[in-house]
């Protein structure tokens, strides 16, 4: 078997499709469990670590114009709670299809004298290359597509407390006192005067109180 420049056989994410022939129908199931390349998932959101088993199971099908390749990955994604911050694990799932073209038929399956001419029609296809096709960049997009874009820990979690940061799980009681910014100033104030300077300050308020009344009068 000659093999692509471009494709390695020895790569996970590549996959053979030379028992297939060029036969419409003709079907073929394949489980392969891969090592999670870097950066699978929503890069500092969620995903799957690098080199955590991930479980394929493909379903291959020639058809007239390639291989329609239909499939399913599963694996753990790790996360961060957008909420409270905390570390966030679940069941990734992921579903795909995709048409992988022969690279000298066109979208009918037709034998075309010089592929790649239309190059707007072949910058949106995949193409088999010497019968071999490389499933990183759909699984990628599929991986994407099926985690949470905030995951969470649980569905009610209350998140961390706006004031000073503690995790509202983890004391449901928890709360502040809430205190009238207009008197916070004048609170400080009187705490640091000295017992008979508060007196003072006591006495001066009725005085100013009567002067007010016989100006108004």
């Amino acid at each position: 078997m000659a093999l692509n420049a471009r494709l390695d056989h020895r790569n996970p994410f590549v996959f053979d499709t030379h028992e297939l022939g060029r036969r419409p129908g003709a079907l073929q199931r394949l489980n392969r469990t891969v090592d999670a390349p870097q950066d699978f998932g929503v890069q500092g959101v969620v995903g799957v670590p690098e080199g955590a088993p991930v479980e394929l199971e493909l379903r291959l099908e020639s058809v007239m114009e390639g291989v329609l390749v239909t499939g399913t990955a599963r694996a753990q994604a790790e996360g961060e709670c957008v909420r409270c911050l905390e570390p966030v694990e679940l069941e990734l799932e992921a579903e795909f299809q995709e048409m992988f073209s022969y690279p000298d038929a066109d979208d009918r399956g037709r034998v075309i004298a010089e592929p790649g001419d239309d190059a707007e029609d072949d910058e949106d296809r995949l193409h088999l290359e010497d019968g071999l096709f490389d499933l990183e960049p759909v699984l990628r997009d599929a991986v994407v597509l099926a985690l949470p874009m905030q995951p969470v820990c649980r569905e009610d979690c209350p998140g961390l407390c706006s004031e000073c940061g503690a995790r509202l799980a983890d004391d449901p009681d928890h709360h502040h006192d809430a205190v009238d910014i207009r008197w916070a100033a004048l609170q400080g104030l009187a705490d640091s005067l000295e017992p008979g300077e508060k007196d003072e300050m006591s006495g001066e308020a009725p005085r100013s109180a009567r002067a007010a009344e016989k100006q108004e009068k």
